[in-house]
């Protein structure tokens, strides 16, 4: 007969099989878990009660500007910004990261002083400085440098618009702080990987191409939706230059109603609903460049449990291919 005993350990009287089977397990309570959560939700009701009674908040206005032929072109031109800068800021961080990992002493050092210069000043101060291009050079154009020839040149701020001083600005920031989740990417690969593709005669660019930017998007892809959503409210900063995005024509309409809370609730629904599409693809990736690691290795093995029979077939042939093989060896 099995013999048990209690899990108390002041208890050392042995118990039966049975008397084992009769015991009832109960879960450990948290009381003050659920008080928390309790208090928590009060709070919520009551912000949302604040909110919803409040005399001075005008839904109808919310609801008026919500699809403002206005709102819309604002939020278009916003997803113009992010999606340019954000591609062109990729280039130009892969660009900066293969920079700084060649070895040459002038790539390394050009690199380390751009990400350290654009890393190190704030967005809205390179906005306003990129504004006012102009102010420092009245024309610009193409010609033999250091000297006074020029083949063609235009006024500057013909050139740089408020929509090309402002993409610039968010493009190159944005660059700099990509170049290093690049660079931590490229890192996280093993080095044995990079000492294979050199034995199998592969030039740098092409095994860092096709041999280490591969590998690297696992690591990559997570900061990079992360800096995609910062880039998209980001475009805000503009409104400095006078960019029409959908903050800048949220307050351009608030100074002529003065409905100024109603259209920033406004702004804020439209952003919300932009991050929260934006968090659909970059899920993807993660997935799409997370496979064959830790996550694809637990599904197989979950597929492997719920079809056990398959297992027990694949098993049993292999025994039936390996009894042959040992009668031929006897």
């Amino acid at each position: 007969m099995k013999m048990t005993t209690t899990a108390n350990p002041d208890l050392r009287t042995p118990m039966t099989g049975t008397d084992a089977d009769e015991l009832t397990v109960r879960p450990l309570r948290h009381p003050w878990r659920w008080v928390g959560a309790v208090i928590v939700l009060v709070a919520l009701l009551a912000f949302a009660q604040s909110i919803a009674t409040n005399e001075k908040l005008d839904f109808a206005a919310i609801g008026q500007y919500l699809f403002s032929p206005r709102i819309l072109g604002g939020v278009g031109l916003t997803i113009i910004l992010t999606v340019i800068a954000m591609l062109v800021s990729t280039v130009l961080a892969i660009l900066l990261a293969a920079m700084r990992m060649i070895g040459n002493p002038v790539m390394v050092a050009v690199s380390a002083v751009y990400i350290w210069a654009f890393r190190g000043t704030p967005l809205l101060v390179q906005v306003v400085l990129w504004g006012y291009l102009g102010l420092l050079y009245e024309r610009l154009g193409f010609g033999i440098p250091f000297t006074e020839v020029m083949f063609w040149s235009l006024p500057t701020n013909q050139i740089v618009t408020p929509f090309i001083a402002g993409l610039l600005a968010l493009t190159l920031n944005q660059a700099a702080y990509s170049a290093e989740i690049v660079r931590s990417g490229m890192l996280s690969v093993d080095a044995g990987q990079q000492e294979a593709a050199a034995s199998l005669g592969m030039t740098p660019v092409r095994t860092f191409r096709r041999v280490l930017l591969p590998q690297a998007m696992r690591v990559i892809i997570p900061p990079m939706g992360n800096e995609l959503i910062s880039m998209l409210k980001n475009t805000s900063l503009l409104s400095v230059i006078a960019v029409l995005e959908v903050y800048t024509v949220a307050m351009q309409i608030s100074a002529q109603n003065l409905k100024q809370v109603e259209l920033l609730i406004v702004v804020s629904i439209w952003y919300l609903v932009l991050t929260s599409l934006l968090a659909i693809p970059q899920a993807w990736l993660e997935r799409y460049f997370g496979r064959g690691v830790a996550g694809a290795s637990n599904r197989k093995r979950a597929t492997r449990q719920v079809n056990p029979g398959t297992a027990s077939t694949s098993t049993s042939s292999e025994t039936a291919v390996e009894e042959p093989r040992v009668e031929n060896e006897r």
